[in-house]
């Protein structure tokens, strides 16, 4: 109860600040529609004015305290709002955006997890030199460069000198939507270039932790004594190496969720594909206020349930903190 006591605190600590920044940001939209109207209709300022707090629906001159009260209620109350750009309910973007954020992450973690873990420990378990140089190089150099340059270089590659794959969106626009298997074909090839980008940039960083992990369990006794008994040596990196070393891992999975969530708005921008980020970037730019809370909202959610679901995870997993 303590756990999830001090995720809720910092959820709201964190909305509050988000608020706050959001309503001092420069730039008012209201402003911004009422000049296009102007320019548009050569209509005297004050109209064009009044116009656009109508179309955007909000209201610049309100108190920030009855805006701040009616974004509580919102949060609460699941509506978020209307979007100024999309001219939709936010909650309506959210969940369609969504599913197509948790799609590319889960992937591009998955398969960086899994393989950086093999490696991990295949690299502490042949303790070979030209392996360990291999990898400290490619973490270097891949472990130093944003992933949004690296998806330049892939879509440079895949998408415009072999045209192999899609540089944009989330599916083509000549299949049909639904659970068929061009469609599902469609969307994983459009997801393969984030997912690629995310993977690149990632895979190395599990694959130096789980090989430092090995590297220490590899000193235990129960290591050796499994050695000297002659077990099988895969019987040994599974159940005596692997159990043991991935311990740790399994948490920092959970917490890297939620980092990477959060970093969203580069990749899926780049690419244009239509989730959290993506949305999260348009409403910046146009100034959308309630689309911005309502993207901010989410990621807030996602990485602090990511850390308070790593915290559990832990516990289970170590029986020495279940009483904590």
């Amino acid at each position: 109860m303590k756990k999830i006591g001090m995720a809720l605190f910092t959820m709201a600590i964190s909305l509050v600040i988000v608020f706050v920044v959001i309503q001092f940001m420069p730039g008012d939209p209201v402003d911004i529609l009422a000049q296009e109207i102007v320019r548009a209709e050569a209509l005297p300022y004050d109209i064009a004015y009044e116009r656009a707090i109508t179309q955007l629906n909000y209201d610049p001159t309100e108190p920030i305290w009855e805006r701040f009260i009616a974004y509580v209620i919102g949060i609460f109350t699941g509506n978020l709002g209307f979007s100024m750009a999309y001219k939709k309910p936010v909650s309506e973007i959210v969940g369609g955006a969504l599913p197509w954020t948790m799609l590319i992450l889960s992937i591009s973690l998955l398969f960086s997890f899994t393989i950086g873990v093999l490696l991990g420990i295949y690299v502490a378990w042949k303790r070979k030199k030209a392996l360990n140089i291999a990898i400290a190089v490619y973490q270097s150099i891949f472990g130093s460069i944003p992933d949004y340059i690296v998806a330049y270089i892939l879509v440079f590659i895949f998408a415009v000198a072999l045209g192999w794959l899609p540089s944009k969106g989330a599916y083509g626009s000549s299949v049909t939507v639904g659970f068929n298997g061009p469609f599902i074909f469609d969307v994983l090839q459009h997801a393969a270039l984030p997912v690629l980008a995310y993977f690149i940039t990632t895979v190395s960083t599990w694959t130096v932790a789980m090989k430092a992990n090995s590297l220490m369990v590899l000193g235990e006794d129960y290591i050796t004594y499994a050695e000297v008994r002659g077990l099988p040596k895969k019987r040994i990196l599974i159940h005596y190496l692997g159990r043991n070393a991935i311990l740790p891992m399994v948490t920092s999975l959970a917490v890297s969720f939620g980092l990477m969530f959060g970093g969203s708005p580069l990749i899926e921008n780049l690419f244009l594909y239509p989730g959290v980020g993506f949305y999260l970037s348009v409403a910046i730019g146009r100034r959308d206020f309630p689309l911005m809370q309502g993207m901010f909202l989410i990621i807030i959610v996602m990485v602090v349930l990511s850390s308070l679901l790593a915290e559990f995870l832990y516990s289970i997993l170590n029986p020495r903190l279940r009483g904590n």
